[in-house]
């Protein structure tokens, strides 16, 4: 079956052709570690996993790399600003070794949480620093860089598709746009591969180079990490849209520079999720919300993660408290269903075919996850579909949907409880119907509730 997804560099939707039949290499850009994630942050990495999960579910090999950004991240995407770690550090009053470490630990308890599948490679950009190192080289080799005021500098002059993911326009009016705030620079766009020389005196992560010592910039992190873990050209690179005026068009730049060829096969980004009047969630504005600060109201992960994937990837999404309660809602009616399905003991059985078929249809389009979890809705509230066949599908869906449908038991109904439901429909038969009432409103205070049927009644959780 095709999958097709929308590939940023073009603007429209792809038939996928891997670069090798039945494999495919994903690099996601990881977290800068200087901050809690906050959810917006998580809808990436929810994205870049049903992604992971839509392959392995297509019986693909997936080999997926993410980086964690624990240097050279400055405060400004451009060049400017303090090193996000150093701010960090000076925040909290601990060392940038220690904010590293709290908060990439942080950072994994919220994927964990979101049953997000790790990658097969995870790398910390201050552990890759001479494979960096490497790649300047080669671009320096390939006359792309200059030297000024002893940082070494990406020269976007020499490429003359510069800006073609974004599609900028290099105009006037874009060249006023974009801060400039150094004066080294030939060009407004140019940006720093390696730096000695920086505005702030006593970084602490520094290392030697062929230019002197210092650290790296931003950019040249990812390029020499997915390039190292996935070859000098690979099939998909994901990210959030904020990274594609800046950050991945100097990628891209600097990375075709290096190799002389096409970098990346197919671009995927994941759209913002807003708060209030279609503001971006962000840590500098100081209006972000944690995964903890939903779970400390009462949320669960899943309920999170149910309401990402009931809007489209590729669509922004505007959170409420009132949206997420919505999913809460559906999870625990979703939930209360599976038990009630497997408290009937039915042996599972092979999935229907046209439905396993149009859940595969949704997900090979585009990631089309609102539509997916519409068909195992359709499979929930199917009254054709025997126990255990709604069991395997639900069980199939849950490996791309990674809502935890599978790992839900059945729960045995407290012999008190049925006791009470059994006087309480020998009330109803003698049409004692105030003794009847009281027997549900015990049966209620026990988190349980009776549903009558013609031909009896049914005890659920409430």
């Amino acid at each position: 079956m095709e999958i097709r997804l929308t590939n940023t560099m073009s603007r429209r939707k792809e038939i996928f052709k891997p670069l090798k039949i039945g494999e495919v290499g994903i690099y996601t850009c990881g977290l800068t570690v200087y901050n809690f994630a906050h959810i917006g942050n998580l809808r990436a990495y929810v994205f870049a996993d049903t992604l992971k999960r839509m392959f392995l579910f297509n019986g693909y090999k997936v080999r997926h790399v993410m980086n964690i950004t624990d240097v050279g991240h400055l405060t400004g995407d451009e060049d400017e600003g303090e090193d996000k770690m150093e701010a960090g550090a000076r925040r909290e009053g601990k060392t940038v070794w220690e904010i590293v470490d709290f908060y990439t630990k942080a950072f994994f308890k919220d994927l964990e949480r979101l049953r997000i599948i790790l990658p097969t490679v995870t790398c910390r950009a201050t552990e890759h620093v001479q494979d960096m190192i490497d790649m300047i080289q080669k671009i320096e080799a390939n006359g792309y860089t200059y030297i000024a005021g002893g940082n070494v500098y990406f020269d976007t002059s020499k490429v003359p598709d510069y800006g073609k993911l974004a599609r900028l326009q290099l105009d006037e009016e874009k060249i006023r746009s974009r801060v400039e705030n150094d004066p080294f620079k030939k060009n407004p766009f140019d940006f720093v591969l390696w730096f000695t020389r920086y505005k702030y005196e006593n970084h602490a992560m520094q290392w030697d180079s062929p230019w002197g010592r210092g650290f790296p910039g931003w950019h040249i992190e990812c390029s020499a990490m997915a390039s190292k873990y996935l070859g000098e050209r690979f099939d998909i690179h994901t990210g959030g849209i904020d990274h594609i005026p800046v950050h991945h068009t100097n990628e891209i730049a600097q990375s075709e520079a290096a190799f002389g060829h096409e970098w990346v096969n197919f671009w995927l980004h994941s759209e913002f999720l807003v708060i209030g009047e279609g503001e971006k969630m962000s840590k500098s504005l100081g209006n972000f919300i944690t995964l903890q600060t939903l779970i400390d109201r009462g949320y669960e992960p899943a309920d999170y993660r149910y309401y990402l994937l009931g809007a489209h990837y590729k669509k922004q999404l505007t959170f409420t408290m009132e949206a997420l309660d919505g999913a809460k809602s559906a999870m625990k009616k979703l939930i209360t269903r599976i038990e009630e399905l497997k408290e009937l003991n039915e042996s599972e059985t092979r999935p229907n075919d046209d439905l396993m078929n149009e859940f595969h249809e949704a997900i090979n389009d585009d990631l089309n996850t609102p539509k997916a979890l519409a068909v195992l809705w359709k499979v929930v509230d199917s009254e054709d579909l025997r126990p255990g066949e709604k069991l395997s599908l639900i069980d199939r869906f849950d490996e791309v949907l990674g809502l935890g449908l599978s790992e839900v038991e059945s729960k045995t109904i407290p012999e008190e409880v049925i006791e009470l439901a059994n006087q309480r429909d020998a009330a109803r038969k003698e049409r004692n119907w105030e003794k009847a009432d009281e027997l549900r409103q015990l049966i209620s205070e026990k988190g349980y509730e009776v549903l009558d049927e013609r031909d009896g009644y049914k005890i659920r959780r409430r």
